[in-house]
């Protein structure tokens, strides 16, 4: 199956908005077994939709909209589809039940304008909205899949999840060849070395295909393979994962949806730790992210954000003379604040994390980019040096990674290479 997606909005075009939602899509289709052939962006220009319409619906078997189907004056998307499909609108009762609920429980009124997006096109499937007010449309005409949704990131999201990817799942297992794909999530070790390590992929992967996929955080390993039956296909993906994990399993924190701070988070809640960290260049990066995870108040008991050598002296209980010694930004003063932290809170390990992000505050011997970690718990009392990039944001990203992947690498015992 092929398909075309139409991000509509004046914003994409413009530079103001991103245009997640065709990386999201592109994605779950692809993992789905769906070949992605091409991205139209297009403004809120009726007649620019209906030809861009035209052009996917010939070339693909699948066309995925999203934008357009808002409340307001600039949301032509769903007269663009009905005057394409010549057809006509009608109201929907569980479109409107929904709306109604809606604003029910935020105790608003349902205004005329809203009450509007209630109507749907009269040959089209509705695709339930139930954290926003516009429904998808689903059309199915001479055996070609027509799907429209809302631009709002976290609308779309749900439809695909819940409605979307599912019923082409099922338009699917009637295909001769089932595609499998899973995601390996590899961190603190550079692309190019990930290839060479993993050798000679013909005789790695026995016919399936791979992917290397960087970021600031680390480089995805996506793995595909088809085959005759859904079972058959997930053996030889676990085979092949097997065989991939014993040359860079060290590097390998989790798969498909994990996330860093939700490994060591589940490490952590399991075997019953607790940890405080003392951020200075990342600015409580560090703790953010352990604290996006629900139920982290089991494991994390509290960060302190150390900007200045007063600070460090103030709450970590440093030395000023150690910090003038060896400077703010060292390995001696990072393993201090890890100690410092874990015995001001009496935690079982401490985190902490001292650099220089740039663009400026750099010397000869410290230039932008170097970051010292440290780590203490109840056995050792360490710190690491790591050189990054001249971008300060990235640099706090990459930074909150290795400290993160510091603290799993230390709760599973895996060394670094020297």
């Amino acid at each position: 199956m092929k398909a075309i997606l139409i991000s509509v909005g004046d914003e994409l075009l413009i530079g103001q908005t991103v245009n997640t939602n065709a990386s999201f899509i592109s994605e779950k289709l692809t993992e789905n077994g769906i070949i992605v052939v091409k991205h139209i962006v297009v403004g809120d220009n009726e007649d620019i939709m209906l030809k861009s319409f035209d052009e996917a619906i010939k070339k693909s078997d699948l066309v995925v909209v999203t934008g357009g189907l808002g409340p307001t004056h600039d949301d032509v998307t769903r007269k663009a589809v009905v005057k394409f499909f010549n057809t006509e609108l009608i109201l929907n009762s569980d479109v409107l039940a929904d709306i109604q609920d809606m604003f029910s429980r935020r105790g608003r009124e349902v205004t005329s304008t809203n009450k509007d997006q209630a109507f749907v096109p009269k040959n089209a499937t509705v695709i339930r909205n139930s954290r926003g007010t516009a429904p998808g449309i689903w059309i199915e005409e001479n055996k070609k899949i027509f799907v429209v949704m809302p631009g709002v990131p976290y609308e779309m999201k749900e439809m695909m999840e819940s409605t979307v990817l599912p019923n082409l799942r099922e338009k699917l297992s009637t295909k001769s060849k089932t595609t499998v794909t899973t995601n390996l999530l590899t961190t603190g070790i550079p692309e190019s070395i990930l290839y060479e390590r993993l050798g000679n992929l013909d005789e790695l992967l026995e016919g399936a295909s791979l992917a290397f996929l960087p970021n600031q955080f680390g480089v995805k390993l996506r793995l595909t393979i088809k085959s005759k039956s859904l079972e058959e296909a997930s053996d030889k993906l676990l085979h092949i994962e097997q065989k991939i994990r014993g040359i860079v399993g060290r590097f390998i924190y989790g798969k498909d949806t994990d996330t860093l701070e939700s490994v060591v988070g589940k490490l952590l809640n399991d075997r019953g730790l607790r940890i405080a960290v003392a951020e200075s260049c990342t600015g409580g990066l560090i703790s953010a992210r352990l604290t996006n995870i629900s139920g982290s108040s089991s494991y994390f008991e509290r960060a302190f954000i150390t900007y200045s050598n007063g600070a460090k002296v103030e709450h970590l209980n440093i030395d000023e003379d150690l910090i003038q010694k060896y400077g703010a930004v060292s390995l001696e003063v990072a393993r201090l604040m890890a100690d410092g932290v874990k015995a001001v809170s009496g935690t079982d390990i401490g985190l902490s994390a001292t650099g220089i992000m740039g663009p400026t505050g750099a010397t000869p011997d410290k230039p932008v980019g170097l970051v010292f970690i440290g780590i203490c718990d109840e056995k050792i009392c360490t710190a690491r040096e790591f050189k990054f990039g001249d971008d300060r944001i990235l640099n706090k990203d990459r930074t909150s990674q290795a400290a993160l992947e510091m603290l799993r690498r230390n709760l599973l015992g895996i060394p670094y290479e020297e």
